[in-house]
């Protein structure tokens, strides 16, 4: 048993067999004090998922070491579960699914395609190269939008797609942050709700904290609260570090500048993504701001959302006849809007 790969790694069979090999279950994860350094680390995976999005690497040097950091996992994970936050799940998602490609592209590239069937990906070794099935390849790379990941532009052989290592990690990053976002949230018993209250609350704080600093504005008066269920998916779409597709940067590019952001403020919030390119993001963002192009784009009305398939969750107000376009929904929604709204209409 690699000991060291399964504190790295701490998602595969071989650290649950570790964890057996101690005799470390849930009971005593929760309440033995000889894991309380696995229960903190536990609880800082999940804050650092929250602050930056990416799990921190410690010293795996010792046996003890190790055993922390494979118990902190299934902790990490249960506090997760008893928060139940869509938002947190996905970040914290993201963030052991960036831990963990990084470190891989440190690791011999067997290692790598053993923890790549692990995570039920199809993959080989043939003559020191890296390869996937054009299968796993294209439903894994779909959300990384730069050119050179399209298939027209890999290596194709019997079916596989020839990766480079960091090319390959970034792909399985994507398959981590799928089998992550899968399991969770854990049915966590109340007893052991319970026990764990407290780190619960503290990251309920933290999250609510970070909610209100991105989620009650976005530069000077614009208001997020009042935003259409639509751009309110978009927008957060970009800060849990999600690619949207090019209809939906677009439209909450396009809606952001209306409300008066400039392209710094609204390159602000697509720094977040993990395959961020900034010179590439400036050229897009200036573009439809119309900085560089001097044409200046309005945002798409609601009927163009919906055929783009970026229309999420519309509520009781986009069932209004006269809010056809995003811009409306907001204007109803702000005070300046409500006056104007038919249903505040004085007599």
């Amino acid at each position: 048993m690699d000991t060291l790969r399964a504190a790295r790694y701490p998602f595969l069979d071989e650290s649950r067999a570790f964890a057996d090999k101690h005799s470390a279950d849930i009971v005593s994860l929760i309440m033995s004090p000889a894991y309380a350094e696995a229960r903190k680390r536990g609880m800082n995976r999940v804050l650092e998922s929250i602050r930056r999005s990416e799990v921190s690497y410690v010293p795996l040097s010792f046996e003890h070491e190790r055993l922390m950091e494979v118990m902190s996992y299934p902790y990490a994970r249960m506090l997760v579960s008893c928060v139940d936050d869509r938002f947190l799940t996905k970040r914290y998602a993201l963030a052991e699914s960036v831990r963990m490609s990084i470190l891989l592209v440190d690791e011999r590239s067997d290692t790598v395609v053993s923890i790549a069937k692990e995570l039920r990906t199809d993959a080989v070794l043939r003559d020191g190269m890296l390869m996937m099935h054009f299968t796993d390849y294209l439903k894994l790379s779909s959300r990384i939008k730069s050119i050179e990941w399209k298939l027209v532009n890999s290596e194709l052989f019997g079916g596989n797609v020839f990766l480079s290592k960091e090319r390959f990690c970034r792909a399985l990053q994507n398959a981590m942050q799928d089998k992550i976002e899968s399991e969770l949230p854990l049915p966590v018993p109340n007893d052991i709700r319970a026990l764990v209250a407290k780190d619960v609350k503290h990251i309920e704080l933290m999250l609510n904290e970070m909610k209100t600093k991105f989620g009650d504005s976005v530069g000077g008066d614009v208001m997020v609260t009042e935003f259409p269920p639509c751009i309110r998916a978009l927008l957060a779409g970009t800060q849990n570090g999600m690619n949207l597709p090019h209809s939906g940067r677009f439209a909450l590019v396009s809606f952001l500048h209306a409300l008066g952001m400039d392209s710094e403020q609204i390159m602000e919030l697509f720094s977040k993504s993990p395959d961020f390119d900034a010179s590439k993001s400036a050229y897009q963002v200036r573009h439809i701001t119309g900085e560089g192009s001097g044409t200046e784009y309005t945002p798409p009305e609601c009927s163009t959302m919906k055929s783009y398939g970026i229309c999420f969750e519309p509520d009781d107000l986009c069932g209004n006849e006269k809010v056809v376009h995003p811009l409306i929904y907001y204007r109803i929604k702000t005070r300046t809007g409500r006056r104007d709204a038919p249903e505040e209409k004085k007599e």
